[in-house]
């Protein structure tokens, strides 16, 4: 199988910094869409998948917890990047020339303390990183791009102002998901189980699901809901919780939990990374 890891979106996205902080031994692989990310360690063509979860500005990534069960793939690991954003301009430009950067719509808003300073007009474009290599390709001079220090690096652009986001708490959480899940690993920071699950239609019942956890000291970090197939009725749960499923504790959570559901599914067991602290 071809050691790559494949990502959505261009070189020098955060979801490629991603990749090389997290397996820097391996190839980041882009690709067009979270679809065919999966598709591409579903066909051999990588081994790995990185792919974006939640970010603690924006919340949710959509349409993440409706293709993760369908994908048939793993949880192996989590990572975090901390999204820094830096302006990068072709080599020469000066601060000063600038009269408007381009970015993904998200990251405009998060630096805009500094280009209200500079009197830089923000413009929307679809991707960061992808709006960098059209500046390197041929872009004005008096155009910049936001993006990371990884994208500057990638397209030959001059970085000329770094971490210049408003707020210093924008981090986004990452999923590493393969074809096999591996069971046998205890992290030294702990473990997390990742599970989706629908109630039974009983009243109470996801009160009920969730007391197991609550009597055996499991701590749930994460529980969100989403509709299953467009219904109103149907609903599925997404949750996070600290420990190993073969833990005693967790163990006896989720068989009451199961109990209680129609249908209970591991997406993966992977340890617990020390940056959630």
């Amino acid at each position: 199988m071809t050691d790559r890891i494949a990502f959505q979106g261009e070189l020098g996205a955060y979801s490629h910094e991603a990749c090389r902080d997290a397996r820097p031994d391996m190839e980041a692989l882009p690709c067009h869409t979270f679809e065919e990310v999966i598709d591409a360690v579903q066909s051999g063509r990588a081994k790995l998948a990185m792919l974006p979860v939640e970010n603690t500005t924006y919340g949710r990534v959509a349409d993440i917890h409706r293709l993760l069960p369908a994908s048939g793939l793993r949880i192996v690991d989590e990572a975090f990047v901390r999204v820094h954003i830096s302006l990068m301009a072709l080599p020469g430009v000066k601060l000063e020339e600038l009269k408007k950067v381009r970015a993904h719509l998200v990251l405009i808003p998060q630096a805009a303390s500094f280009l209200e300073k500079y009197d830089i007009k923000g413009e929307a474009a679809a991707d960061s990183a992808g709006a960098a290599a059209e500046l390197a390709e041929g872009g004005m001079r008096d155009e910049g791009v936001l993006a990371s220090d990884l994208a500057a690096e990638t397209y030959g652009l001059e970085i000329l102002a770094q971490h210049i986001e408003d707020h210093a708490h924008n981090t986004t959480r990452f999923l590493i998901m393969g074809k096999e899940a591996d069971l046998t690993r205890r992290g030294t920071h702990g473990m997390m189980t990742t599970f989706i699950f629908e109630v039974r239609n009983i009243p109470a019942a996801l009160y009920k699901a969730m007391g197991g956890f609550a009597t055996n000291g499991v701590n749930m970090t994460k529980l969100e809901s989403y509709m299953v197939n467009g219904s109103f009725t149907a609903t599925q749960f997404y949750a996070d919780i600290e420990g190993h499923p073969e833990d005693p504790a967790v163990k006896r959570a989720l068989d009451e939990l199961e109990y209680f559901t129609n249908r209970l599914e591991i997406l993966g067991v992977y340890p617990r990374d020390p940056r959630r602290d």
